[in-house]
């Protein structure tokens, strides 16, 4: 007996996502000519002939959208995810989040797409090898990368070198020559990005970053992007009895922790040492940190609102824009 054809065998022959066959066989006003066109010829060369319980499954709403992400416990995350939820809510997508973890996000990415299809996927912070590449290829759903790039792909990608560079330049104008960096664990490309910025921006200014002045905290959750981080680091400088007259902190939790250790030292902001953040998340307008803004809820919002076109529409282009972070001044950072 010959093997039933499926409506998987339709999208595959048409290289379109299940959801484009669903709407083809229900008439959606959402999909182009082109596209109804490749669709219905596959259907016609398969002689596919869907049960009538079938097509109403198939034309099921709303589309169900995956995001596969390290964490949801930090601030930075969630702000990018608060934008996904955001603007979800006003197109009827309804979302799903796979936590990947901070260490072998790859791997267990991996594992996550042989559970299944999703009708879109949200990558956030996953280097794309080929390996990966290959199996998305395969997929025939709209994918959109978020805090990573890959010219097969729609992203959204941090400019990390130019927000590193802004931090240093901000404060070498600020008259500080005695400046500290607290890093982070990791060696991922975009942080070792956004280091070589700001060493530039020192370097230009004729302000060695000595390495008495670098410490990274004994803590590894979260890559060393954490409040116990930022702590550890400070308590670090100043045991070398080295402290710098200016710090620049990965991450804004770091910098919490760093103004937690300076108050415990009896050293003022900024008076005694000055503090640059990264991220701009909601808690810095409160400690009057400077830092730099990478706008997380609106690249949220927009990458959920290209996602969303993609899985409607039949496009042919990628969207693939790199986001320049902006310089919040606020009196961390004045004398």
């Amino acid at each position: 007996m010959a093997k039933k054809v499926t409506i998987y065998d339709v999208a595959n022959r048409a290289n379109v996502a299940i959801s484009t066959v669903s709407r083809v066989l229900n008439d959606s006003p959402y999909v182009s000519d082109k596209t109804k066109k490749k669709v219905k010829a596959a259907i016609e060369e398969l002689e596919f002939y869907p049960q009538v319980n079938a097509r109403k499954l198939a034309s099921k709403e709303p589309q169900m959208i995956a995001m596969a992400v390290p964490t949801f416990t930090t601030p930075f995350f969630n702000e990018v995810l608060k934008g996904v939820k955001d603007e979800i809510t006003n197109i009827d997508l309804d979302l799903i989040i796979f936590n990947t973890g901070s260490s072998d996000s790859k791997e267990n990415f991996k594992k996550f797409l042989d559970r299944g299809t999703p009708d879109a996927l949200i990558i956030f912070s996953i280097e794309i090898d080929d390996e990966i590449d290959r199996r998305l290829s395969h997929l025939n759903v709209p994918i959109i990368l978020i805090d990573t790039k890959h010219p097969n792909y729609d992203y959204y990608w941090w400019d990390n070198y130019k927000g590193g560079y802004l931090a240093g330049e901000h404060l070498a104008a600020q008259g500080f020559q005695k400046i500290g960096l607290i890093r982070a664990h990791t060696r991922a490309n975009k942080y070792v990005q956004r280091e070589q910025g700001f060493r530039d921006a020192l370097n230009k200014n004729n302000i060695p970053l000595q390495e008495e002045y670098v410490a990274s905290g004994i803590t590894r959750k979260h890559a060393g992007f954490s409040e116990e981080a930022g702590y550890e680091a400070l308590y670090i400088m100043h045991n070398r009895d080295s402290m710098p007259d200016a710090i620049f902190c990965m991450n804004d939790m770091q910098a919490l922790g760093a103004l937690h250790a300076l108050s415990e030292l009896n050293l003022s902001v900024p008076e005694d040492v000055a503090l640059i953040g990264y991220d701009n998340v909601k808690i810095a307008k409160y400690l009057s940190l400077t830092t730099l803004d990478q706008k997380m809820i609106e690249i949220g919002k927009q990458a959920t609102k290209r996602l969303a076109k993609s899985i409607y529409e039949d496009l042919e282009d990628h969207e693939q824009v790199t986001v320049e972070p902006e310089l919040i001044e606020r009196k961390s950072t004045y004398k």
